[in-house]
């Protein structure tokens, strides 16, 4: 677990979640921070706010929470799929919430025990 809290996987693993940021929401973070605690590695994330979320929150805002609860799900198969073809590393979960109004996400991922 020592090689996985080094800087450089630790940059890695931080340019992985903007990529797929970008990929999904057309634009990256604007604070991301990582930390490891043994198998737990968690991103803080402050996401910008997207001009189509806000019309849909004010026109169908029941529609907007599950395109948020679906998009979370796809971020995190992306993520997922990142991390483990690129990195190796052997994942159990990924848990993340993220919270619309101020536009903070957590992102636990857990690896799997040796």
């Amino acid at each position: 677990m020592e090689l996985l809290d080094s800087n450089e996987s630790k940059k890695k693993m931080c340019q992985y979640y903007n990529e797929i940021s970008k990929e999904l929401f057309g634009f990256g973070t604007t604070l991301l921070r990582v930390t490891i605690d043994q198998n737990i590695v968690t991103f803080y994330a402050k996401h910008r706010r997207s001009p189509r979320s806000d019309a849909l929150e004010g026109e169908a805002p029941g529609l907007k929470l599950e395109v948020d609860f679906r998009m979370s799900v796809l971020y995190k198969k992306k993520f997922r799929e990142k991390l483990e073809q690129h990195m190796g590393l052997p994942i159990e979960a990924i848990l993340r919430d993220y919270d619309a109004s101020t536009q903070w996400a957590i992102t636990n991922v857990i690896l799997e025990q040796a």
